[in-house]
């Protein structure tokens, strides 16, 4: 065994075995779940959750499968059916619901990815579709449908979106999306990024991730080591939709990256049930804060089949944004937006003050 000083706790040691310590890897391949094992780490019987919020026992039935790491499950509450973590990823019969304007491509992202791993929808940045795999799968994800099969290039493919890079100089920025990029190897990202850095006019390198979230053991030190030695500016944009998701850990892969010179932000999805009030946004925006983050991005639900019992509608989020201005700072105020397919930015949705 080993001892080892515990950061968020000075007065005590603990201790930890070395054969119950797990890579980054170990963890992300254990993510995936049945529903009984998710329940019963959180003490709750099947019973309970089929009875208490129309749960979905046949998740046999479901499209889209149960995933999310340990580390994320920690810190869920025990027997709270109701925890605000549990109930991003915990099935419901509603995803059954066929529901009127809800599609499986809600922001029509086949009409920009004629090349395969690119979405190339606003002017100056480029989306590449880095890797299908994921740490959690998230009920409300927008690309719950998406044909990952599609755009899963090799390297010799990956040629195809490179020489769009280089033949659209009015883009400058390149974003790694996914899936969860931060789910691929360090050196799949390392040859990506070697190849789009030879490209004069990407100037900016961002990632959207979940993983310094969910899974912050994945921010190791040859991942480190490749974001400092991007030669450009680079922007990691992380998930998170309640405070809850924000522990020690977190703050340590945060501090990690942000040494390496990256601007750190953060956006949310507004959920039903999990963040609908002032209060938790703003509790949020707080303890992002305190981390190093600053709010970005406020999602309304994107009409994603499968995830309508997620969405708030227009005026209940103005009057949740108008008490969220009213409580904050306002460089801890995100922006309340939605995405819409084929509009050039998205659209802000200013509070009802």
């Amino acid at each position: 065994m080993i001892t080892r000083t515990d950061p968020s706790c000075q007065t005590q040691n603990t201790v930890i075995r070395l054969d119950e310590v797990k890579s980054w890897q170990q963890l992300l391949s254990g993510s995936t779940l049945t529903l009984a094992e998710l329940l019963q780490k959180l003490d709750i019987s099947a019973a309970d959750f089929a009875n208490s919020i129309d749960g979905d026992p046949d998740t046999a039935a479901l499209d889209f499968s149960i995933r999310a790491p340990a580390p994320f499950i920690e810190r869920m509450v025990k027997g709270d059916i109701n925890d605000p973590l549990l109930r991003q990823v915990l099935p419901l019969v509603k995803e059954h619901d066929i529901t009127p304007g809800y599609t499986t491509d809600p922001l029509q992202e086949a009409d920009f990815n004629s090349i395969p791993g690119l979405i190339h929808k606003y002017r100056s940045r480029a989306l590449f579709i880095v890797t299908k795999a994921c740490a959690i799968h998230c009920r409300y994800c927008f690309r719950r449908h998406f044909p990952y099969e599609d755009n899963q290039p090799s390297r010799e493919m990956w040629s195809q979106a490179l020489d769009y890079l280089e033949q659209h100089p009015d883009i400058n920025e390149v974003i790694y999306s996914g899936g969860d990029p931060l789910a691929s190897s360090n050196a799949q990202l390392n040859w990506l990024s070697q190849r789009i850095a030879k490209i004069p006019h990407i100037k900016t390198l961002r990632i959207h991730t979940r993983l310094p979230v969910v899974l912050p053991e994945r921010i190791d030190s040859a991942l480190l080591e490749l974001l400092q030695q991007w030669p450009g500016k680079k922007v990691i944009v992380i998930h998170s939709n309640h405070a809850n998701e924000i522990d020690d850990s977190v703050k340590d892969a945060i501090d990690k990256l942000k040494l390496t010179g990256a601007t750190i932000l953060n956006q949310t999805v507004l959920l039903k049930g999990i963040n609908d009030s002032s209060s938790a946004l703003v509790e949020l925006s707080e303890r992002l804060f305190d981390v190093g983050v600053l709010p970005y991005y406020l999602h309304l639900l994107d009409n994603v089949t499968g995830a309508a019992h997620f969405a708030i509608d227009d005026t209940e989020a103005k009057t949740i944004m108008a008490e969220v201005v009213a409580r904050l700072p306002g460089y801890l105020v995100p922006r309340l937006v939605r995405e819409e397919a084929n509009k050039k930015s998205k659209t802000l949705i200013l509070p009802r003050l």
